[in-house]
């Protein structure tokens, strides 16, 4: 006999409370159907090895075994370069659908992995009395009376902060979790399940909603236009959201993340660890883009990071905690090719504490503008309390 509490565990799933209506399908591709989603580089990304400033005259000497050489950085308006690593993102970026904001982050200036994080997702830096995440308070301002239980999707293990809230969303580390365990049918599977929580309401709709992604079937979908994706947790997470917006079962919010971010040592220069890192990462997004094809049209990639490192390299061949660092930010309706965001500039003086890049763009300007211009989202401070926009970057 499986215990509801097994049952749960070996499914795969973080459950909210979510209401289902399993008749209603989504083509996932029209304008009347928009999509974000959002990519966490946990352990603090070094945003200036992403998104190189090899015009800065103190750049390189402030690294001088880890700076990424002029000549390998992939120019982008000759001032910035993307690293090496992450050529696969230039053909998106010169068709004008990727866009890069520079100096961006979160005002409170903590160094704490873990708080930086838990402000960044809940949307509110400093703030430790916010319970629910920005994700999720969209998901609560913007009500949808025909959205499915799939509306908020996250791929991990647990729900992450950013989804956390009242309203639905579900967490999952794979589709195919969904599936057969231990030799059993898939009948015997439903039998066990509809038995276990198809006896109160609230376990019908949990049913009818493992029951309609069933019915979608996405594990028929393949790679698109020859996407080929990272065999990492984090690029078959990318791949299955790809296949969750074809397979129309109401995606609107996505969630994933990488890490490994977390440098301190042998971070390395255009080879080395943190190379082989953002080749992982820059990969799986454009894998992701390829893939959907056309139905980019209507969605919203973004990246970020809790913060970025240190500008002067440390004695092991690393970077230290920092401050700002950079975002990504692609798809139909974004207007890319441009780095966006003033730039700082490393000379000493305008270092954040005399060591930091300086932030010179809220991360909440960014997804303000996101979610309100691209979302639909309500303009209120209900998403991001307390917080009023103060620029606007036109990136979508």
């Amino acid at each position: 006999m499986l215990s509801r509490r097994y049952f749960i565990k070996s499914s795969g799933l973080a459950l909210a409370s979510f209401a289902v209506n399993p008749s209603l399908a989504f083509s996932g591709t029209g304008k009347d159907h928009p999509i974000i989603i959002v990519i966490f580089q946990r352990g603090a990304a070094d945003g200036i090895s992403m998104v190189v400033p090899f015009g800065d005259p103190h750049y390189h000497s402030a690294r001088p075994q880890i700076s990424i050489p002029a000549e390998a950085a992939i120019d982008l308006d000759g001032f910035f370069g993307l690293h090496p690593s992450l050529a696969s993102l230039k053909p998106i970026y010169d068709s004008g659908r990727l866009a890069i904001v520079h100096s961006v982050g979160s005002p409170d200036s903590t160094r704490s992995h873990f708080d930086a994080q838990d402000y960044m997702e809940s949307g509110a830096p400093g703030n430790k009395g916010i319970v629910d995440g920005w994700m999720n308070r969209y998901l609560q301002s913007n009500p949808d009376s025909t959205s499915t239980s799939f509306r908020a999707i996250a791929f991990s293990p647990n729900m992450p902060r950013s989804l956390m809230g009242l309203a639905p969303a579900i967490a999952m580390t794979r589709i195919s979790d969904f599936g057969v365990r231990s030799g059993a049918s898939s009948n015997d599977f439903a039998r066990a399940f509809e038995a276990m929580y198809g006896r109160d309401d609230s376990g019908k709709e949990t049913f009818e909603a493992v029951n309609m992604l069933k019915k979608a079937n996405p594990q028929q979908f393949t790679p698109a236009n020859g996407a080929v994706y990272p065999a990492s947790s984090y690029g078959q997470a990318l791949l299955q959201i790809a296949q969750l917006i074809k397979a129309g079962v109401g995606l609107e919010v996505a969630f994933a993340d990488i890490g490994g971010w977390d440098t301190h040592a042998n971070q390395g220069s255009d080879r080395g660890q943190l190379a082989n890192r953002l080749r992982e990462f820059g990969d799986g997004l454009a894998a992701l883009y390829r893939d959907l094809g056309d139905r980019m049209r209507n969605v919203v990639v973004m990246t970020m990071t809790e913060f970025g490192r240190s500008i002067r390299q440390n004695g092991s061949g690393g970077t230290d905690h920092g401050h700002a660092s950079s975002l990504f930010a692609f798809g139909g309706p974004v207007q890319g090719g441009k780095v966006y965001g003033k730039w700082p500039g490393l000379a000493p003086e305008n270092l954040h504490e005399g060591r930091d890049l300086a932030m010179t763009t809220d991360f909440r300007d960014v997804l303000a503008e996101v979610l309100t211009k691209h979302m639909g989202a309500p303009a209120n401070n209900r998403i991001f309390p307390g917080f009023a926009p103060a620029r606007v970057l036109h990136i979508v």
